[in-house]
């Protein structure tokens, strides 16, 4: 294990701190991070979960996704908005309802391969 060689002023010496500038120059700019993180912050629900479960065999109606969920449109507009809005929905209007599907059919194998090693 590799240990902290910080020495008695408090910082790090020259090899760790030309070690953390790679790293930082290889890391996604602030746009991609905050972009990731809001992606990650539109999984982080229950609902929208089932959401993109749901959506993972194809395209669906509000009206089917607030039976199979049992709740009110708002309720379910409000996920879809949510995840619509982190870019992993994709819709289209027809007459009053609109249809949602996902803007990448792999979504819902990722979040599998993510949360496997979790469980």
């Amino acid at each position: 294990m590799k240990t902290c060689e910080v020495k008695g002023n408090g910082k790090p010496n020259r090899d760790q701190i030309e070690n953390l500038e790679k790293i930082l120059s290889e890391m996604p700019g602030e746009d991609k991070i905050q972009k990731n993180a809001d992606i990650v912050k539109s999984l982080g629900d229950p609902t929208r979960l089932k959401i993109v479960y749901l959506l993972e065999h194809g395209e669906l109606c509000v009206c089917e996704i607030m039976t199979a969920l049992d709740k009110p449109q708002p309720t379910v507009s409000h996920h879809l908005n949510l995840l619509k809005n982190a870019g992993l929905l994709k819709w289209r209007k027809e007459g009053v309802w609109i249809h949602y599907k996902l803007s990448d059919p792999k979504l819902p194998e990722n979040l599998k391969q993510l949360i496997k090693p979790l469980k």
